[in-house]
């Protein structure tokens, strides 16, 4: 007899959302770039982090959510200017399920409602921070992520200095974006999860707006940046880029994008940069009062991360190999965590440590058995889990398989499966434990002292007032104080529309633009 708890409406849901994932799972690790390292085993480490995923995930996010929902979560991420590349939760967490599936660990009947509640909290967030936008993901966007509100959109567009290849804007802008991507790629242990991108948002008829996060720069999350980010004086930073000359053409799930034609530095000609976390309560500005003072902060940061990467190469050069497996599945395992500091309950037990069910496949996971079945899993899609009918044709490749299992339908009516891994089991690392020094916009603080003062945190707009005033009822309300008090609040830091209020559109910012 079919379960109050499960539903066949709910089946078919949880399903269609495994399948939308295996789409576009093959499709990114298809096209996009061949991830290697000389130093990392990084196929071994990622597989890893898929095991610690799916034994995990569960259990914290049902602890996050006795805080905040996944839907308020989504709202002060989008508000804040917290990027969480939310595409890897269901990614990691179903190809850890694929694994043990094909490890005969577990059947496609097991942890059922794991995976139907793990899909749920992954689907709310996501229709949550692409409200603006009313899809999914990026991918059901035509793989564009125009996710931000226009006052929020208007401010980046007004305050952006203008810049041309060869002055010391463009220059000092060009050498901190290629350090800073250099340095978050040795901090996520030769991956690309602490660089993110969302837009393009069209600033004029021949400009697009890029807007690029650099996440996890000084000592927070990953304990392998304490001292060695200790200079660095935001965890968090920002660039607006406004483009000419070149058309973003595709920015997909995982914050990689394309042009036509391709984007070089020639093609930047404004930029900004902004500072986001928990306590901000949205972007502040950094270095903005004049082109200038942006041109020191550049100058300045790119100084301080390039001493902050060369501390960072002595550390990772003494590292064992387990040091390194460790690490690059901590990263990519934890690269959700910035759920549980929103909803004020990170702990470092939970986002920095091996579960000790997953350490159990270690000895399993040697280079050469890591590159062979991570290529099988991702990209030939050829594990004996994934083969279906020879009459089926697989979207992208016409072969005859499924990137991720189903749960079967027949669980309704025989009742056959479990329901969960069950709670959260003790963790281990070879790593140092974390100091407990966390770098906010609000200084260094104890990890207590940085919860107590996210959970006391309601961001201005996320507050009943103004929670659910979205682009619709900016629309036909545009006129009202109500809509000039909205608009304010995100142009309270900035240098050309502080106190401008609503009813600009985007030629008054060009116009505002070319007489500052």
């Amino acid at each position: 007899m079919p379960t109050p708890s499960l539903t066949y409406a709910q089946l078919l849901e949880t399903n269609n959302l495994i399948q939308q994932n295996a789409d576009e799972t093959y499709w990114l690790c298809a096209t996009r770039t061949v991830q290697e390292s000389k130093i990392f085993p990084v196929s071994a480490y990622i597989l890893f982090s898929y095991l610690n995923c799916f034994y995990r995930y569960p259990a914290l996010l049902r602890k996050i959510e006795e805080h905040l929902s996944a839907e308020e979560i989504g709202d002060r991420a989008r508000h804040q200017g917290i990027k969480i590349v939310a595409w890897c939760m269901p990614c990691f967490y179903l190809l850890g399920r694929e694994m043990l599936i094909n490890w005969g660990v577990i059947k496609p009947t097991d942890a059922a409602l794991d995976v139907m509640y793990t899909l749920d909290f992954w689907k709310r967030f996501q229709l949550s921070w692409h409200r603006n936008n009313g899809n999914l993901t990026n991918r059901q966007a035509g793989h564009r992520a125009q996710v931000l509100p226009e006052q929020r959109l208007q401010v980046f567009h007004a305050d952006a200095f203008e810049c041309r290849e060869g002055d010391p804007l463009h220059q000092a802008a060009q050498a901190f974006l290629a350090t800073t991507a250099q340095y978050g790629f040795l901090v996520s242990c030769e991956s690309r999860l602490t660089l993110h991108s969302h837009g393009p948002y069209r600033v004029s008829d021949q400009r697009q707006m890029l807007v690029r996060d650099f996440l996890e720069l000084a000592e927070s999350g990953p304990p392998w940046l304490d001292g060695v980010g200790a200079d660095i004086p935001y965890n968090n930073l920002t660039v607006t880029m406004i483009l000419e000359g070149c058309h973003i053409s595709l920015l997909d799930d995982w914050g990689s994008f394309e042009s036509a034609p391709e984007m070089r530095g020639e093609h930047m000609v404004g930029v900004g940069l902004y500072t986001a976390d928990t306590l901000s309560d949205g972007p502040l500005p950094v270095g903005m009062e004049s082109a200038a003072a942006l041109t020191a902060a550049f100058v300045d940061l790119t100084g301080r991360i390039k001493t902050a990467t060369a501390k960072l190469w002595r550390e990772m050069t003494g590292w064992t190999r387990d040091q390194q497996l460790d690490a690059g599945a901590l990263t990519y395992y934890a690269v959700i965590k910035e759920f549980a500091v929103i909803a004020g309950c990170y702990e470092m037990e939970d986002w920095m440590l091996i579960d000790e069910r997953a350490e159990r496949f270690r000895p399993l996971l040697n280079d050469e058995y890591g590159n062979l079945f991570l290529g099988e899993l991702v990209g030939y899609i050829s594990t004996p889990s994934q083969r279906l009918h020879d009459y089926t044709m697989m979207q992208h490749n016409d072969a005859p398989t499924r990137a991720l299992s189903y749960i079967p339908y027949s669980i309704l009516e025989d009742g056959d499966y479990t329901a969960s891994v069950g709670p959260l089991r003790p963790g281990d690392s070879t790593l140092p434990r974390k100091n407990d020094r966390y770098r906010t916009t609000q200084g260094v603080l104890s990890l207590a002292e940085f919860m107590r003062r996210a959970r006391a945190l309601v961001p201005t707009v996320c507050q009943a007032q103004y929670r659910y005033l979205c682009a619709d009822w900016v629309k036909y309300h545009a006129q009202t104080s109500r809509a000039d008090e909205l608009f304010k609040l995100e142009q309270k830091h900035s240098r050309l529309l502080k106190d401008a209020g609503a009813g600009l559109r985007r030629d008054d910012i060009e116009s505002l633009r070319a007489n500052d």
